[in-house]
């Protein structure tokens, strides 16, 4: 096992729903996962201890342009939330690689609950991909 896999602590899975509140109303009241942070598009659930993110997609086509605080993000997109020793080697490998990034590997929701550090790329057949660690990952499903 690499030092990255050994570092995995959650799965990450950003999809499209066609009702924010259809899906609240399943993932989080019939299948019981509390919901964490959300706005008018999207809505985080702790998935048994993986993080799922619902964001409107209507017809359940990738969404290009799903938003989170304030930046445009592809849906679906999924990755892992790593420590951050795990993150920061990721990241340079990938940049070592000289793979493009979607999105360069940055800060988001600074000063905010949830502060984390991410990145988003696209794997050789289109797939979207983000890598995530949050400074205290206690607020990974923080309201």
């Amino acid at each position: 096992m690499n030092a990255v896999a050994a570092a995995i602590s959650q799965f990450h899975l950003a999809f499209p729903v066609r009702d924010l509140d259809e899906a609240r109303r399943f993932y989080g009241h019939t299948m019981g996962c509390p919901m964490g942070r959300s706005d008018t598009s999207y809505q985080d659930f702790d998935f048994f201890g993986h993080h799922l993110v619902a964001h409107i997609g209507g017809d359940g086509q990738p969404l290009h342009d799903g938003r989170f605080d304030g930046e445009a993000v592809p849906v679906p997109h999924f990755g892992m939330n790593l420590d951050r020793a795990a993150w920061e080697a990721l990241a340079m490998r990938l940049k070592a690689a000289g793979i493009p990034f979607h999105e360069e590997p940055h800060l988001r929701l600074k000063g905010k609950p949830g502060q984390h550090v991410t990145m988003f790329l696209f794997d050789p057949s289109g797939n979207a991909l983000e890598f995530k660690s949050f400074d205290d990952p206690e607020q990974t499903f923080i309201p």
